[in-house]
């Protein structure tokens, strides 16, 4: 995914920052707990879309 696309991207819902996982699959929201899928290097940005991050993947564990 392209860095300068990620530095506009923000969070649907609260307009907060996001952060690409490690595995580049997702863009990560901590703030609402949800992970939005990338496919094809195309971010999916829809509520409907996004998975809930787990109690682990929340505190970075």
């Amino acid at each position: 995914m392209d860095p300068k696309l990620l530095d506009i991207l923000a969070c649907p819902l609260c307009k907060g920052p996001l952060k690409l996982a490690a595995n580049k699959s997702e863009l990560i929201c901590k703030a609402d707990g949800l992970a939005f899928p990338v496919r094809d290097g195309i971010p999916v940005m829809l509520e409907s879309e996004a998975r809930s991050l787990n109690v682990d993947e929340r505190l970075d564990k």
